[in-house]
């Protein structure tokens, strides 16, 4: 079986660290390049906390990908750079692994053009746990039975977008099997603005940032005389780099942008 040689960006965020640990650990994985902020020209393995591993750590992205023989970047930054990421791994087919977040329909649009131009696949995916992607799934389907629901979401505290991703994701699945709908009283007003969170077709999505977290959600149903709870927790970034690890096999089979996990598992 052939190696797929990866591009990591963002190695020295926890997310980043346990990719490298991953792909470290994989077999079928190899490192070709790191791009990160700092420390242009040395190797991975020479920078502290990270594992020993013999690859090229690159600050200009675009030389990188030029660069570099590689097969998938996994894209682990911020909404700005992932974008950016993304789109340079296209341009130099190279199929992108995202787990960044916060991108706009304009952009997914245009990536999703690139994708289809390109003929290369790319997975873009709010959540890689595989139990996140689960407890979503579930959410979709009791929402036809009780499409009264509120999302609650809590993370880290240096996280930048609010909502999630992954609640994002959740109240899109859910449109699809509900009707709109105001939720609460029909004259309920709010003595401190926000303070029934965002609304979202109807839907309230409520988010927290607090130290000590890393990334859970709940999502609540409400119906006469009785409240059914859908929850999920990471305690670790570990919990996700199962998800990484299916969808840099699958995107290497893929020709189209695929957003969301779900869509990868059988």
């Amino acid at each position: 079986m052939d190696k797929i040689r990866v591009i990591v960006a963002g190695p020295r965020g926890k997310m980043g660290k346990a990719a490298l640990e991953m792909v470290a650990s994989d077999e079928r994985l190899e490192l070709a390049a790191c791009i990160d902020r700092k420390h242009e020209g040395e190797r991975v393995g020479d920078i502290d906390g990270l594992p020993s591993l013999d690859a090229e750590v690159y600050t200009d992205a675009a030389r990188c990908m030029s660069e570099v023989e590689a097969d998938v970047l996994i894209e682990l930054t911020t909404p700005e750079n992932g974008y950016l990421h993304t789109k340079l791994a296209l341009e130099n087919e190279i199929r992108p692994v995202v787990g960044t977040t916060g991108f706009t329909e304009e952009q997914l649009n245009e990536l999703t053009a690139l994708c289809e131009e390109k003929k290369l696949g790319a997975v873009i995916a709010p959540n890689f746990a595989i139990g996140a992607v689960l407890m979503m799934q579930f959410s979709k389907w009791a929402a036809k039975h009780m499409p009264q629901v509120e999302i609650i979401e809590k993370h880290h505290d240096q996280k930048l977008d609010a909502p999630s991703g992954t609640a994002v994701k959740t109240a899109q699945l859910i449109q699809e099997v509900r009707d709109s709908q105001k939720q609460g009283h029909p004259e309920e007003k709010e003595a401190i603005e926000g303070a029934r969170g965002a609304d979202v077709d109807g839907m309230k999505i409520h988010s927290m940032r607090l130290p000590g977290l890393v990334a859970h959600q709940e999502v609540i149903f409400g119906g006469l005389g009785q409240t059914l709870t859908i929850k999920h927790d990471s305690y670790n970034r570990e919990s996700f780099m199962s998800g990484v690890k299916l969808s840099c096999e699958k995107v290497m089979e893929l020709d189209v942008l695929v957003y969301g996990l779900e869509h990868l598992l059988e």
